[in-house]
């Protein structure tokens, strides 16, 4: 079978109805796939109703700290990644920074360098802003994605509280250095 050549490209979501609306299906249905094994039918339901809701992602998209970008394929969105900084980020607790709060690519087109685009473009996007790194909070047993991170130079420096639900879960905590130390 002869291999398909696609061209992937990363563009900025609008707060047109279009990209929101596009913006939400993407969202339930990466989160479900990501999730909806290991997760309660009631949780996952609250989740999405609670935090993938129209206006909550309206509300998200406004936010001049947050930005979401859309990964195509050709013209289908297949992913998608929102970056935080300032006051947006899920821990203020840190300054110089860009927090990855989300990055979901459709299963069909994982293993493909789809999640490294979005993580690519996570990183310029800091360097551009002069961060000093990148963060992100992945779930303890999401051993994918750890590896996933742990192989592109994130390591981990803290866990916090992520609740699903009525389901309490840790998220570990990871980032990398935009300046690395030159004394190594």
């Amino acid at each position: 079978m002869p291999s398909v050549s696609r061209h992937f490209s990363v563009r900025t979501c609008s707060q047109h109805d279009a990209d929101l609306t596009t913006l939400q299906q993407i969202s339930q249905q990466t989160f479900l796939e990501t999730f909806a094994d290991v997760k309660s039918p009631e949780n996952m339901s609250r989740y999405l109703t609670e935090n993938i809701s129209v206006d909550k992602l309206r509300t998200e998209l406004s936010n001049e700290d947050s930005t979401f970008c859309f990964l195509e394929a050709d013209t289908n969105v297949i992913g998608y990644l929102k970056i935080n900084i300032g006051s947006a980020q899920t821990e203020n607790k840190y300054e110089r920074s860009l927090e990855i709060e989300r990055i979901y690519v459709l299963g069909s087109y994982q293993g493909q360098g789809t999640g490294k685009i979005l993580l690519d473009h996570a990183l310029e996007m800091a360097r551009s802003m002069h961060a000093e790194f990148v963060w992100l909070g992945v779930w303890e047993h999401n051993h994918r994605a750890i590896g996933f991170y742990r192989k592109h130079g994130f390591v981990e420096f803290s866990r916090h509280v992520f609740r699903l639900g009525d389901d309490e879960q840790i998220d570990i905590l990871m980032r990398i250095s935009l300046h690395p130390d030159p004394a190594g």
